[in-house]
């Protein structure tokens, strides 16, 4: 890279062509809104000191050619940096790096302090929670052809135009006067409105406004009801096997985490049950068999709640996705005792990464909830709340929804016939409307590493052991999920995996 005699960079060396094209290695030509990455590329360089204070930029011309884009791509990025006063234009002379203050430029780039003592940190700690067993997806299983896994985004079924038509009305001037204040524990009322009237009664439930509050997806729902309710000395019922994450939380706050156990209708009533306080349930499709629980048991299921005094979280993670002949209502559609706190979750229908969720409880429960999550966070983002309140309210969900719910129906097929074929020696469960089957192997089978040959392979899945308190009781299991994998992967993707499992025994 040249210099001048300022040791200022300057453009038009070959070495300089060669620091040039290293730093702007990541940009996607074929991308959108280029010169929103050419400004984010040169921001990041400026904080990370790769360019310093005083540093010259190319000119526009020759930034462009280095790059193969058009000058006026260049030009606008280096006006709208000038504004913010990243980079400085002097006549005749070019653009330099106006650079940050000193003492923060030093701050960013110092890893560390003066010594990093993890054992004096570790042993202050109250809680582990990075030593807990969480279910696992790899980062890049976008990248493999395959992908077999649960809940996650599938960029063929995102209603992309539909969300931006939604986005855009929300950047309307009178609609920014909306959400840009701070409701303090408050949510959009748009968004309360468009749950009561065209999600909820999908799920047979009605509910008044002061008994809906939002959350940053179910999780944070989960996390708050266990801590509004659970002390060290609370029971609390999971079913075994069960979410992980779920198990995690309660375990946080009580030692008492009370395994309950599971058949093919889901969670079995008993003694074990009738002890608990609270009990989570995932009545529509069972974590993670994906059985349904029949219409019988989720009565009695109720009665025995209300009999006991029991609170039922209802954990409805995967509800109304793929309207399927056969589904159940949920239990809170059934409940007459109000023994039963709802969570449902928007993220699964468009996307994980939106963490849009909510729950539906007695009022006297969400006007609690609603100040505790206040002490966290105040309340989600009021933008983000107002598109989706507009996703739903223009009519985009629901036909939406019947999309997804026909190409999900078509895999779910497609994988009924193939199961048979390819996985002749494994058993698995699916109950109407689930997007993932639970597989059993051969006992003795170790998904974990059945999942490391299979990945290997191009074909991703889940390890079962995750999913249980005894990692042993179903390490010959896995979770074979659908929504993520593209319709014509999914045959020679099924064909990959049995032969990984056939050639493992």
């Amino acid at each position: 890279m040249q210099s001048d005699a300022d040791g200022r960079l300057t453009p038009g060396g070959g070495t300089d062509a060669l620091f040039w094209g290293s730093l702007f290695r990541d940009l996607d030509r074929e991308g959108s809104f280029l010169q929103l990455q050419i400004r984010q590329i040169i921001v990041s360089a400026i904080e990370n000191g790769r360019l310093p204070l005083g540093a010259r930029m190319p000119s526009s011309r020759d930034l462009a050619a280095v790059l193969k884009v058009s000058r006026n791509t260049i030009v606008i990025a280096y006006e709208q940096l000038i504004d913010q006063n990243f980079l400085i234009a002097r006549e005749r002379t070019g653009y330099f790096v106006a650079g940050l203050p000193k003492h923060i430029g030093a701050a960013a780039r110092e890893p560390g302090g003066a010594t990093r003592d993890d054992g004096r940190w570790t042993s202050r700690f109250a809680h582990r929670p990075s030593t807990y067993r969480n279910i696992v997806k790899p980062l890049d299983w976008q990248a493999h052809p395959y992908p077999f896994i649960f809940g996650q985004f599938d960029p063929g079924l995102f209603p992309t135009n539909d969300w931006r038509e939604s986005a855009r009305a929300a950047l309307s001037v009178p609609e920014i006067n909306n959400w840009a204040r701070d409701l303090i524990d408050g949510d959009d009322p748009a968004l309360i409105e468009q749950l009561q009237l065209q999600v909820l009664p999908r799920r047979g439930i009605r509910a008044r406004s002061d008994e809906i509050m939002i959350t940053i997806g179910a999780q944070h729902a989960l996390y708050l009801i266990a801590k509004l309710f659970i002390t060290p000395t609370t029971r609390i019922g999971v079913e075994e096997p069960g979410y992980p994450d779920a198990r995690n939380i309660f375990g946080l706050l009580t030692p008492n985490v009370v395994p309950l156990r599971v058949d093919s209708g889901g969670l079995v009533l008993g003694d074990e049950f009738e002890n608990c306080s609270l009990v989570h349930v995932t009545a529509s499709h069972q974590c993670p068999t994906a059985v349904v629980m029949p219409l019988a048991r989720r009565h009695a299921l109720l009665q025995a709640a209300q009999s006991h005094g029991i609170i039922l979280i209802e954990d409805d993670y995967d509800g109304e996705l793929m309207p399927e002949e056969g589904e159940l209502p949920p239990l809170m559609s059934l409940d007459r005792g109000s023994s039963v706190l709802y969570v449902g979750s928007l993220s699964k229908a468009l996307a994980p990464g939106l963490r849009l969720g909510y729950v539906v409880a007695p009022a006297p429960v969400i006007r609690e909830l609603r100040a505790l999550r206040r002490l966290m966070l105040r309340h989600p983002p009021l933008n983000n709340q107002r598109v989706a309140a507009l996703f739903i309210g223009l009519g985009h969900y629901r036909s939406h929804l019947a999309r997804v719910g026909s190409v999900l129906l078509e895999r779910a097929r497609i994988l009924d016939r193939l199961l048979p074929q390819h996985l002749p020696h494994c058993t698995w469960s699916r109950g109407a409307g689930s997007t993932h089957y639970w597989v059993s192997c051969r006992p003795g089978t170790d998904t974990v590493k059945l999942a490391e040959l299979a990945r290997a392979q191009g074909v991703v899945i889940e390890p079962g052991d995750v999913f249980s308190i005894d990692e042993g009781s179903a390490r010959h299991c896995f979770r074979l999920g659908f929504s993520s994998i593209r319709t014509e992967r999914i045959e020679a993707g099924v064909e990959r995996l049995g032969k990984v499992i056939t050639q493992t025994g």
